[in-house]
């Protein structure tokens, strides 16, 4: 198998030529990334439901807005809570392990199941009931006690669903120019203007990048 370098942790941010309207305008956290494909979660993408009316006992750590965002068109069923941990933050970063049992998927077809279930992974280096992705960007346990997490959580999102590749399949949208590939920072997971995340992550960009933020809605009217 190809040695794929990991892009855990860092963010996709859909170019403008990218027709698939699934990820218009869309930022990525990458959650998972190696030779057996990549698996994220949209995080500009809310939606009108509360997570109150899902997972009430989470809905007061949820930063606003205080809705469930689409993390992608995979097992769209499925609740996924990704936290920012402020004191893992200098903590040394500990990628892989898949935050979704079963397969990725390809990122439009029906995904595997139920989000993830209590498993000793959640009972690493950080507070019990949350599992590190990258720096102080980690996974939350769902079916553990809130409070549990309450006093240690600097911000939550919880998304429905998400976004998958297979093998070789992100490395080859990223050769045709789908996506810019940038570092992310914790602020972006609890971002409370997610409509102007794909702006302000790209005009942070100390490079020809930060121009494309000014890339109107409209490609007609480049």
């Amino acid at each position: 198998m190809t040695e794929v370098s990991s892009l855990t942790g860092r963010l996709l941010v859909a170019t403008p030529v990218l027709a698939d309207p699934n990820f218009d305008r869309a930022v990525v956290l990458l959650l998972d990334h190696d030779g057996e494909g990549s698996l994220g979660v949209v995080l500009n993408r809310p939606t009108p439901v509360d997570v109150s009316d899902i997972l009430e006992p989470w809905a007061a750590l949820a930063g606003e807005p205080g809705v469930v965002f689409q993390g992608g068109p995979v097992s769209l069923d499925a609740a996924l809570g990704v936290a920012v941990v402020p004191a893992a933050h200098g903590s040394r970063a500990v990628a892989g392990g898949d935050p979704a049992s079963g397969d990725r998927g390809d990122g439009r077809g029906d995904g595997p199941g139920p989000a993830p279930a209590a498993r000793p992974e959640y009972q690493g280096d950080g507070p019990l009931g949350w599992r590190r992705v990258y720096g102080a960007i980690g996974l939350v346990d769902l079916e553990a006690p809130p409070e549990l997490l309450a006093a240690e959580l600097g911000s939550l999102r919880i998304f429905a669903g998400y976004a998958g590749w297979g093998p070789g399949q992100l490395e080859k949208e990223l050769s045709e120019g789908a996506w810019y590939v940038v570092e992310s920072e914790p602020g972006d997971v609890s971002s409370p203007a997610p409509e102007r995340l794909w702006r302000s992550v790209l005009r942070r960009q100390r490079s020809e990048l930060a121009m494309v933020a000014t890339y109107p809605d409209d490609a007609s009217l480049n």
